[in-house]
């Protein structure tokens, strides 16, 4: 008897945690830790791009210490990148999350000149230690793209999460506190590594004979 009513007593409890589950309430907190995710992997990348970045610059000046215009520029951007504090919260602050953005954009941009220096220094197209690095950063700037795609995707789905029904109900209420996260914009330099040519340059033609 003992048994049977302490099964009558967790049942309304039992029932109650079937029917909120079933409504989606545990919904909007896993889709937000799950988006907090994606954005992590993003900062890891980037983080892991701005690492290579002192060792392919210190490379490149030792072959090309005349183009400190695109040096300096690289330096600078980096420099800029790095100093941009984020966090989770960044996710759904719209200016912290488009400053981000922009700082990483413009890294790349800059990149993609320092990368084709080479085209212009035999020495440097063939030296181990740039062809290394350079790997390495165009398997960076892959991953970052992909990390970027996953986020997107990851946080599309919390936001809907938070529009739709019946996940609405409790966006309204329990968690009325959650914002939506913002996205990134597709841009050519923050979505592809940068365009490295390793053909040979085209031989010059003849002059006319005068």
């Amino acid at each position: 008897m003992r048994m049977l009513r302490t099964i009558a007593r967790l049942a309304p409890i039992l029932i109650l945690s079937t029917v909120l589950a079933g409504c989606g309430i545990n919904a909007i907190p896993t889709r937000d830790e799950n988006t907090k995710a994606a954005w992590a992997e993003v900062q890891n990348q980037y983080q892991r791009r701005a690492d290579l970045i002192p060792n392919l610059v210190a490379t490149v000046k030792g072959y090309a210490a005349q183009e400190k215009d695109v040096l300096t520029a690289v330096t600078e951007a980096r420099a800029s990148a790095t100093q941009v504090k984020v966090d989770a919260s960044t996710i759904t602050d719209p200016v912290a999350f488009e400053k981000y953005a922009a700082s990483q954009d413009r890294l790349s941009g800059v990149l993609g000149r320092l990368m084709m220096i080479q085209e212009s220094y035999p020495d440097l197209k063939s030296n181990q230690n740039f062809l290394a690095l350079q790997s390495q950063l165009e398997g960076t700037e892959n991953r970052i793209a992909i990390a970027r795609r996953d986020y997107n995707q990851t946080a599309l789905i919390y936001n809907k999460t938070l529009r739709t029904f019946p996940t609405i109900l409790w966006a309204k209420t329990v968690y009325s506190d959650q914002k939506p996260a913002q996205l990134f914009q597709a841009t050519a330099s923050a979505q592809s590594a940068p365009s490295v040519d390793f053909s040979a340059p085209p031989a010059a033609a003849p002059k006319p004979a005068q």
